[in-house]
């Protein structure tokens, strides 16, 4: 009898989980078929004004279920983190107007891995332009008909390291 109880528990939970995952590919789906789709979706979902919810279901959905962050400081100490620990201070404080204007872009692809820089600088108003500038390394893998962000590393461009001016200057 508890075998069967058992069974049935997994069941339901499989079928469950199947019903969420499919309305999510529903909601989200255009979002991860191209490489171009999930980047402009993961700048999409970052930025906005403080009015505005915060999209954390469709920000799941563009990510593996392990990606991870890492920021890189000026001596190149990084913090690595989960990408529900990148949501907590997201949580905590007030929302503020933020967003995310992709200046550059270089994407190379073998078979199902990605590798995508990303130049971007961040903005309190969408049509003003900021000095406050980043890089970002961002790597991806195709499963299942569509594209994950496995992890992303950025750093913030100083008067030390011009990485964006240096990027922007490539070809």
């Amino acid at each position: 009898m508890k075998i069967k109880l058992l069974v049935f528990s997994l069941m339901t939970l499989a079928i469950c989980l199947s019903a969420k995952s499919q309305e999510l590919d529903e909601k989200y789906g255009k979002d991860a078929k191209s490489i171009t789709n999930i980047i402009d979706a993961y700048y999409d979902v970052i930025s906005g004004a403080a009015t505005q919810v915060w999209q954390f279901e469709r920000d799941s959905y563009l990510h593996s279920n392990e990606a991870i962050i890492i920021r890189l400081d000026e001596n190149g100490k990084a913090d690595v983190h989960s990408l529900e620990a990148e949501y907590i201070p997201l949580l905590l404080l007030p929302k503020e107007n933020f967003y995310e204007k992709e200046l550059k872009r270089k994407v190379s692809q073998f078979g199902n891995m990605a590798q995508v820089w990303s130049a971007y600088e961040v903005r309190t108003n969408p049509e003003t332009a900021s000095n406050i500038r980043g890089l970002n390394s961002i790597q991806l893998h195709f499963e299942n008909g569509r594209w994950f962000i496995d992890s992303w590393t950025t750093q913030m461009e100083t008067e030390t390291y011009n990485i964006v001016t240096e990027f922007l200057k490539t070809e």
